[in-house]
């Protein structure tokens, strides 16, 4: 009998390098979600957002999340995932460096996930404005499986943190 389940997954999408002219950062975001679509349904997608980089990358970021119902598991949709970003213009070169397109798997329905290729929750996702304001925007209640704090929390949780940092000087 066929595996007929639906997943939800939470998806974080960004860019800072054009692929060309006419696909901009923010032009790659829209590309992305029209070909994730084809992998499922996409239910959510939050504003665009510009965010500055992490790491040596000296250009900004384009940042958003969406939301896609899907039957592909994990191990499938992170495959599929890795095929837009390279049909996209994605190159591995140096990681936090410039890139077209990265798309990263934060939560899903059916909980965690571990195996060598893929961990959900996103290991670092609770420590990311980047990618926490644009889930926040389609998503402020999911609640993480490894925490148990919602979205909306983390948020929350980073930004104190992020102003106690600031305050100390």
């Amino acid at each position: 009998m066929p595996d007929t389940s639906r997943h939800l997954y939470a998806l974080s999408i960004g860019s800072n390098r054009p692929l060309s002219a006419r696909l901009t950062p923010p032009r790659l975001l829209a590309e992305a979600v029209r070909q994730i679509g084809a992998l499922g349904t996409v239910r959510a997608l939050s504003p665009t957002i510009e965010t500055p980089p992490i790491g040596p990358s000296r250009r900004r970021f384009a940042n958003a999340a969406l939301l896609v119902d899907s039957a592909l598991p994990p191990p499938a949709m992170l495959a599929a995932l890795q095929g837009i970003e390279t049909g996209l213009g994605r190159r591995r070169f140096q990681r936090w460096g410039a890139r077209r397109l990265d798309i990263d798997i934060i939560l899903w329905s059916g909980g965690r996930w571990r195996s060598r290729d893929l961990s959900i929750p996103h290991p670092a996702f609770a420590q990311r404005d980047f990618v926490l304001r644009p889930l926040l925007a389609i998503a402020g209640d999911w609640k993480c499986p490894r925490s148990g704090h919602s979205i909306r929390h983390l948020h929350a949780l980073l930004r104190k943190a992020a102003h106690h940092r600031t305050a100390r000087g």
